[in-house]
Parts: C-alpha cells; sequence; structure tokens
C-alpha cells in the first residue's frame, strides 16, 4: 500500500508550505490546489467555487451525507456531488503513489490506507504575521482584517471536517503529529519531521 501523509492546518500556519517542503524532501507526490482542480474537471463548477466551499462558509453539505458518504437526498445538490467527486479524487490519489496530501478531509476518507496525519498550528500573532509576509502589496487588509479572516476560514474548516467525519477538527488525540510553527523556521524543522514520518512508515 502507497504511503500517504495529510496535513490538516490552521490558516496562516504555514501546513501548505511544510506539506510541500516534507514531499519534495521524502521524495513523494504533492497535492494541494491539484485536488481542488480535479474536482472541478469531475463536476463542471470553478475552481473558486469549490475552494470557497471550504473557506468561505458556505459548506452546506445535507446533513445526510456526514460519515457515510450515502446520499438520501433525491436531489443532489452542487455541494453534494462536490463531496462524491472530493472522496473520488483522493482515493485516485491515494492509489497513484506515496503522497502528501494537503487539506480536503484527506486523513478521514483516506483511513483505509493507514496515513500518517499531521496537524499544523500557530498562534494568531505568528499567523496574522505569516498571512503578511505572504500578501505583502497584493492588499491593503489591517491586522484585524486578516485575523478575522483567519477565524472564518478556520472556523469553515472545522465545519466542513465535521460534516465527514466525528473525528474533531484540531484536536491533538486525533493526529499523529501536531506541530507548531509559531516560533521556527518551517524549513529548519523538515530533517527532524522527514526522520520521524520514515520512523512511522518502518514502524508500521
Amino acid at each position: 500500500m502507497n504511503k500517504i501523509v495529510t496535513i490538516s492546518r490552521e490558516f496562516g500556519s504555514g501546513g501548505r508550505e511544510l506539506g510541500k517542503r516534507l514531499a519534495d524532501k521524502l521524495g513523494f507526490f504533492y497535492y494541494d490546489r491539484e485536488i481542488i482542480t480535479e474536482i472541478s474537471k469531475k463536476v463542471g463548477l470553478s475552481e473558486e467555487y469549490i475552494k470557497s466551499m471550504s473557506e468561505n462558509g458556505k459548506n452546506q453539505y445535507p446533513f445526510q451525507f456526514a460519515k457515510s458518504f450515502t446520499v438520501y437526498s433525491a436531489k443532489q445538490n452542487n455541494q453534494t456531488e462536490i463531496l462524491i467527486a472530493q472522496q473520488k479524487v483522493l482515493k485516485e490519489i491515494a492509489k497513484k503513489g506515496n503522497s502528501v496530501i494537503v487539506g480536503r478531509g484527506a486523513n478521514v476518507i483516506l483511513k483505509e490506507y493507514n496515513p500518517i496525519n499531521i496537524f499544523v498550528y500557530a498562534d494568531i500573532e505568528a499567523k496574522i504575521k505569516r498571512c503578511e509576509e505572504r500578501e505583502k502589496g497584493e492588499n491593503s487588509l489591517t491586522k484585524k482584517e486578516i485575523e478575522n479572516q483567519i477565524k472564518q476560514i478556520d472556523k469553515s474548516r472545522k465545519s466542513f471536517h465535521n460534516i465527514i467525519s466525528n473525528i474533531e477538527w484540531g484536536e491533538k488525540e486525533n493526529y499523529d503529529l501536531c506541530i507548531n510553527t509559531t516560533n521556527v523556521e518551517i524549513k529548519d524543522i523538515i530533517p527532524a519531521i522527514t526522520q520521524y514520518i520514515q520512523n512511522y512508515f518502518r514502524e508500521e
């Protein structure tokens, strides 16, 4: 069975960078925005719309879909179609080879692959600073506006995750490794995390 690393993360914590650096170091495939692209192709909806489902609080999936991936409603709405496509895309990815997958509920959907599940977090000041550095010159958001954006996106990610699983998003006991990026350079901790992952899969 292929080796899968899933990255769940708070917005602004650097989870995307950590995932990419890990994939490069491990020699694994890396999937992030590519997942949205593939879902878009399957359902015929724009990538921006699909992204908004988990980041702008628009994840209005029917309750019956939760935790079973079975649709009971006679009329499938866009959100349900996206969830079905997301499950298919992630399982197709897992079959292709060793992978690092960022977000999209991969830790739940790919449970049968026994992935190592990582949660990346940071304090609010560090997340605001990272967002400011990443978006420098692209917008004129105040620190308070950035903080509100971070809280909204994290709330939406948690809400989306809770739709497909009883596992609480962000609760440490539900992950194999939790990483606080508040006072570290992500590139500096990659060697240690890589070693941890390699040991994890050796034990498996």
